[in-house]
């Protein structure tokens, strides 16, 4: 064993350093090798780690709009009057009823008028007893006129008839007053229509003992309606009468209605700085109805040009409005400044042109440069 172990060892020895040789060059082409693949993937790991984003887009649009202001409202009767009673007494009949259609004119209700048609009598009694009387004053003044010129009467005597004369011409004028204030009184015990319209509400009924002043019937004019809403403060210098107003209801659902902007309000209501105004309606087949809410659209203007952007697109940075578009396959970020909303629509003064391509959704997650994917 021994023997063999010294050829063993020198055959050792000699590989030892067929190996080292060996060794260093297979290390030198690993390394160099290692490095190329090092350097093929830092390109290939780079293009891996840019990520795109998913985001949904709309192409920016040039609308003539006309500018315009929204608000709520309530419609009211075009005209309302309350018809009350001018006399004391019982109500003899009540002649409507609510709902009724009424016409300028028409008898309403009537009261008991014996006690007031007595007075007239009376009242015509004195006048022709007043009438008698002076007749008879006229003829003692000419009697005794002819008597005066002839100097068979006093200075004193004629006076007398002439005051007399006089008085009678009093009592006349205080009779015709009487019998016409008598006359008017028993007029009134009757109630009409001032105006053509339909009974809003009734309060009394015939047999009610009712003193004047007394509540009967109230009129409404609903041919015609009043559209009463506000204007908040910063629109209140946009407004001109005869400006057109389109306004919809629950009742009707799908259908718009129109009127014109008649009545500015002079002072703006302080608790909520904004100003009333008035539209007027046309409702010839009556179909609106006092009362109903509206929501209103009053425009301002004429139409002009406007670049739009869906509100859902814009993101706020403190005072500062931003966008972003895409441009290839890249999203740029866009300050803008922006005019009046058009329903779901923002108004674009600048910053941003037609038919250039906004982020609608995903804008959150987008900064400037990055990589958009956009999805169908």
């Amino acid at each position: 064993m021994f023997g063999l172990t010294p050829s063993i060892n020198g055959e050792s020895g000699s590989g030892r350093g067929k190996i080292g040789v060996g060794s260093a060059a297979v290390a030198i082409m690993l390394c160099i090798a290692v490095t190329a693949n090092i350097g093929c993937k830092k390109p290939e790991q780079k293009a891996a780690s840019e990520r795109s984003i998913n985001v949904r887009v709309w192409t920016a649009e040039k609308r003539a709009l006309r500018p315009f202001v929204e608000s709520l409202g309530t419609l009211k009767p075009y005209e309302e009057v309350i018809v009350s009673s001018e006399v004391d007494g019982i109500l003899q009949s009540i002649r409507v009823d609510e709902a009724a259609p009424v016409s300028r004119g028409q008898l309403i209700a009537e009261m008991n008028d014996a006690d007031y048609r007595l007075d007239a009598e009376r009242a015509a009694a004195v006048l022709k007893q007043a009438e008698a009387s002076l007749a008879n004053a006229k003829q003692e003044y000419e009697r005794k006129e002819a008597l005066y010129r002839e100097e068979l009467l006093t200075k004193q005597q004629f006076d007398d008839i002439s005051a007399r004369l006089i008085l009678a011409q009093g009592d006349v004028e205080r009779a015709k007053v009487g019998l016409a204030l008598a006359r008017e009184k028993l007029a009134k015990t009757k109630a009409f229509a001032p105006m053509t319209g339909v009974v809003k509400e009734k309060r009394v009924t015939a047999g009610d003992y009712i003193r004047n002043g007394t509540f009967l019937v109230s009129i409404i004019r609903t041919d015609q309606l009043k559209l009463v809403f506000s204007v908040p403060e910063k629109d209140i210098g946009n407004l001109r009468e005869g400006q057109d107003v389109v306004f919809t209801v629950d009742a009707f659902p799908g259908r718009e209605f129109r009127g014109k902007l008649t009545t500015i309000y002079p002072a703006l209501e302080e608790k909520t700085r904004s100003l009333q105004v008035e539209a007027a309606v046309a409702n010839p087949d009556r179909s609106l109805k006092p009362g109903l809410f509206a929501r209103v659209t009053l425009y301002t203007g004429p139409a002009r040009d406007a670049v739009l952007a869906p509100i859902t697109a814009l993101l706020y940075d403190n005072s500062e409005t931003k966008l972003f578009v895409v441009e290839g396959d890249r999203a740029k970020e866009r300050r803008v400044k922006t005019g009046r909303k058009y329903g779901e629509f923002m108004e674009i003064t600048e910053g941003l042109k037609a038919k250039e391509v906004i982020v609608t959704v995903g804008q959150n997650n987008l900064m400037e440069g990055v990589q958009v994917n956009v999805a169908r």
